[in-house]
């Protein structure tokens, strides 16, 4: 990129996992988003003990579609606020088939299929909730992602 070219931004990633620190993140890229004149793609991440739950019955999964569908609606609400176009997606962290398959490679797919020019993800947190899953995603994608990537 040439030197005297300005920064610009498109769409900016949020992956999120329903976790204070993934609520904070959001609200960054909401920031970045309103100061590049960019929308925002919040990509909701189920971690492996939510899927694994549902698939085995013992995790109710009206419950889950209701806790997700309440926080992409915050962060719609937010970025409304703001006059910041916003879309949503929901994704499984973890595959029982594909080894390969983890937040890190989850958030990195999406970036590239909504073609995201910056992501901004939650570092590690500081509980064990086990909802939370973004936390050991954030150093893969800090290490392999093409975009520019915010760590909060």
């Amino acid at each position: 990129m040439d030197v005297s070219e300005p920064f610009a931004v498109e769409t900016v990633l949020a992956p999120v996992d329903g976790s204070d620190e993934s609520a904070t993140a959001v609200e960054y890229a909401v920031a970045i988003a309103d100061r590049y004149d960019a929308s925002v793609h919040a990509l909701f991440i189920l971690g492996r003990g939510v899927v694994q739950g549902m698939n085995a019955g013992t995790v109710d999964e009206a419950d889950v579609a209701d806790h997700t569908r309440q926080f992409l609606e915050d962060v719609a609400g937010l970025a409304d606020a703001h006059g910041v176009p916003v879309s949503t997606s929901t994704a499984h962290g973890f595959s029982p088939v594909r080894k390969t398959r983890h937040p890190g490679s989850v958030v990195l797919d999406a970036a590239d299929a909504v073609g995201a020019d910056f992501i901004v993800i939650p570092r590690e947190s500081v509980s064990d909730a086990p909802a939370e899953v973004l936390e050991k995603a954030a150093e893969y994608v800090l290490s392999y992602a093409s975009q520019p990537v915010l760590s909060v």
